[in-house]
């Protein structure tokens, strides 16, 4: 069982930072859609402050790659950052990894879909996440070190980066534009509702 200590960030110019972080050494990985499927029966996992989801990228020419993970309790590491202990499996198989959890007796209670750029720079990992109705995000995982040299090679100021949750950058992004943000459905028609 790892730790998982990342920071988001709001991304005011998607090109500006993919020429800096290209200018940085950062290599480009998977571009696409990625579903993010959230878990929980009778809410126990949420009493607890724990996660299980159902991510699944999918690749152009029709590939799909799932991975199932679990979260447990969110922290804040010294610097900022937010914590979690994190087990993640692959999930390979013709059967989708969600009909085992659903027969379980597990259902979705979070559904976020959104299309996603990775980059690696220095041990670091950098993914750029456009919703249907939101801020373009920028996501980076490590540990401290390489964190913070991704950051720097972003040239987005570090105060802007936090440990907090989507919800609360959802919300935000509410509160100044009036508007609910979408994390669901169609990312480019931006016409698809929120999750319930």
């Amino acid at each position: 069982m790892a730790d998982e200590l990342e920071v988001k960030a709001v991304v005011e110019d998607a090109a500006a930072l993919r020429a800096r972080l290209a200018a940085a050494g950062a290599v480009a990985g998977f571009a696409g859609r990625m579903e993010d499927r959230r878990y929980d029966r009778a809410g126990e996992l949420t009493a607890r402050d724990e996660v299980l989801r159902v991510r699944t990228l999918c690749h152009g020419d029709g590939r799909h790659e799932a991975r199932v993970s679990w979260k447990g309790p969110t922290g804040r590491a010294p610097g900022g950052y937010k914590s979690r202990e994190e087990i993640e499996l692959a999930a390979e198989g013709a059967e989708p990894p969600g009909s085992l959890l659903e027969r379980l007796g597990y259902a979705v209670i979070h559904a976020i879909d959104r299309e996603v750029e990775y980059f690696t720079l220095a041990g670091a990992t950098l993914r750029l996440e456009r919703y249907p109705r939101m801020d373009l995000l920028l996501e980076i995982e490590g540990d401290a070190a390489a964190i913070e040299r991704a950051v720097a090679a972003t040239g987005i100021p570090r105060a802007a980066f936090t440990a907090d949750a989507l919800a609360d950058f959802a919300a935000r992004y509410d509160a100044r534009t009036g508007h609910a943000a979408v994390l669901a459905g169609e990312v480019a028609s931006g016409t698809a509702e929120p999750p319930r």
